[in-house]
């Protein structure tokens, strides 16, 4: 890989998933240079690999996308969930801060127990109540430690066109069965990749670092998620509402996880869409993958 001699280079880990493939595509269409790596192009468990990679190529921002992200197999496998998120973010971190590129860390409401009921802003105290949260905030805090250039960005419900999610599992699951069953007793905000990534490539413009909260505005349950998802694709599917218990599994999820943009209007960032309009906005152009 020739690394080039002057310009704007973003590395993007994690270019494989629905983010990180979102974040490639707009920064290409933008004519910036990007260099998307996959899973298989980076192991960001391995130290010596990162700062190598990161090394030659030089970068002027790292936005670190790749995690693991399995919630529920995280409870049976924590080692290989905090080997991830942990250490993979410190590796990056490191080697990041070593070149002076800034960094991009995408975190997780799951941070947050969700045992209350009103909006969480970035001082909110953390309390992840499963491995896959603690694996993230312990990522957080390793950026915080090894970087000084950074942003952590603290996102939600993540849905867009590539890959699996929540949108595209109704949306077949309707057209299958005609009816699906929903927890609506899990709060949230949904987030558009689309609207994500856009608000990351402006916010790269900035030297506003610091912790954020970016989502799409407005929160509803899941069970509202999948009534809208239905509504706005004009599909007749039964959608009945049942309790988080109904459907038992092993990582525990927050019931209210709703997160306050705090840091975007203190920082006068533009927020991102109503998660109403997102959808809509992913419905009208949805080509997937």
């Amino acid at each position: 890989m020739t690394r080039p001699e002057s310009g704007e280079r973003i590395l993007v880990t994690g270019a494989g998933g629905q983010l990180g493939k979102e974040l490639v595509k707009l920064l290409n269409a933008k004519g910036i240079e990007v260099y998307g790596l996959t899973r298989n192009q980076l192991d960001i468990t391995d130290c010596e690999e990162v700062h190598s990679l990161i090394d030659q190529i030089s970068p002027t921002t790292v936005i670190h996308a790749a995690a693991y992200t399995q919630v529920d197999r995280a409870e049976s496998e924590p080692e290989v969930a905090f080997r991830c998120n942990a250490i993979g973010t410190r590796n990056v971190a490191v080697a990041a801060a070593r070149v002076g590129a800034k960094l991009v860390y995408l975190s997780t409401d799951y941070v947050f127990d969700g045992y209350g009921s009103s909006s969480y802003n970035e001082w909110s105290e953390t309390s992840p109540i499963n491995v896959y949260g603690q694996s993230k905030l312990a990522g957080e805090e390793f950026v915080q430690q090894h970087h000084n250039r950074f942003f952590i960005i603290r996102t939600s419900w993540v849905y867009g066109a590539h890959g699996n999610n929540f949108v595209k599992t109704m949306l077949k699951l309707g057209a299958e069965h005609g009816a699906v069953r929903v927890v609506e007793d899990q709060v949230g905000s949904p987030t558009y990749t689309y609207d994500l990534a856009s608000t990351i490539i402006a916010m790269l413009k900035t030297e506003k670092y610091g912790l954020y909260h970016v989502s799409n505005t407005g929160h509803c349950s899941w069970f509202e998620f999948a009534q809208e998802i239905f509504k706005q694709a004009k599909m007749e599917v039964q959608v009945t509402p049942i309790p988080t218990s109904a459907m038992p599994r092993p990582a525990a999820r927050p019931a209210y996880s709703v997160m306050e943009p705090f840091m975007l209007r203190l920082n006068d960032l533009p927020l991102l869409p109503s998660w109403q309009q997102a959808l809509q906005h992913y419905l009208l152009n949805n080509h997937t993958d």
